[in-house]
Formats: structure tokens, sequence, C-alpha cells
């Protein structure tokens, strides 16, 4: 059976067809998942356990629809520093952080520093958003505003049916 080789755990086929299905909906009782991969319910039980210690599955989350909470708009910010030393990217990240606007955060490669997601209700709550995380702070060089029209898609969903020789359930 094909296999995925990671830092810490080696994935069978049987693993990848586990978190397909707990990546469409990890609410599917693990003796269905037990059915559509030929497996027992305890041999799925171990499996999952395995995975989540091993940190392969990192949490299990509802993802919520930001309009139906409030937060209607979601914007995507990159963001520029104007000194990247060590313990001002560490500080940026802290502020970043803690800001409950910001859904995710990363430190990136190439022509912009950080790349923001946030989710706010209104233009008027992300100008002062901008005020207190971005102006307010001298190291931010620059930011650039992206105001999302629709969600496409969304979440962290891996593609686990593209590795070769493995199938996983529909």
């Amino acid at each position: 059976m094909p296999r995925i080789s990671g830092s810490s755990l080696e994935l069978d086929g049987f693993d990848v067809a586990i978190l397909a299905i707990l990546q469409r909906d990890n609410h599917t009782p693990q003796r269905k998942i037990a059915e559509a991969i030929h497996l027992s319910a305890p041999a799925v039980q171990r499996r999952i356990r395995r995975l989540e210690e091993s940190g392969v599955i990192t949490a299990n989350v509802a993802t919520l629809d930001p309009a139906k909470i409030g937060q209607p708009l979601t914007i995507v910010v990159n963001v520029d520093l104007e000194r990247e030393r060590s313990v001002l990217i560490d500080e940026a990240k802290k502020a970043f952080l803690a800001e409950a606007s910001v859904q995710q955060c990363y430190y990136v490669a190439g022509e912009t520093d950080f790349v923001l997601i946030l989710n706010v209700p209104s233009m008027a709550d992300y100008e002062a958003l901008t005020r207190r995380l971005f102006f307010a702070n001298n190291n931010v060089k620059r930011f650039r505003t992206f105001v999302v029209m629709d969600r496409v898609k969304t979440g962290t969903t891996l593609s686990l049916d593209k590795v070769p020789g493995i199938s996983t359930p529909q």
C-alpha cells in the first residue's frame, strides 16, 4: 500500500483515507469511516489517536461563517516591515497573534513580510484596526489591503486525493 513519509510519522493509504474523511467532516462516526475504508472501528480509533498524538491532526475545530457572526468583511493584508531584525519580527508576530480580527497570519518569503487574513464587521472597524496595528507601529513600512468579494474556498484541507497510488473515499 502506498505511503507518505513525513518528518515524524509515515502515513499509509488507510491513514490518508481517514484524514480525507475527517477533513470533510470531523464528526463522521468511526464506524462509518471503518466501513468506508474497510477497517475495523477499533483500528480506525487507534489510527486517529496516533494521528492526534503525533501532531498530524492538530485540532478538531468548527468552521464558522463570518457573516453569520457579525464579521462579514474578509480582508487580506500584505504587511511590509521597515526593519527585519528577529526581535522586531517576533514583536510583529506577537501583535498579529493578539489581534482577534486576525484569523490567519503567515510570515512569508518574497515581496512582503506578512500576509494576514482578517474578518471585521465593517470598513470603519478595519480603519480602526489599521490605525492600531499598522500606523501606530513604527516598524510597519507599508501595508496593502485586498477586500474579499467572494469566499470561493476556505479552510486548510490538504489535497490528499492527489497522492499517487492512493484513492480516497468520496
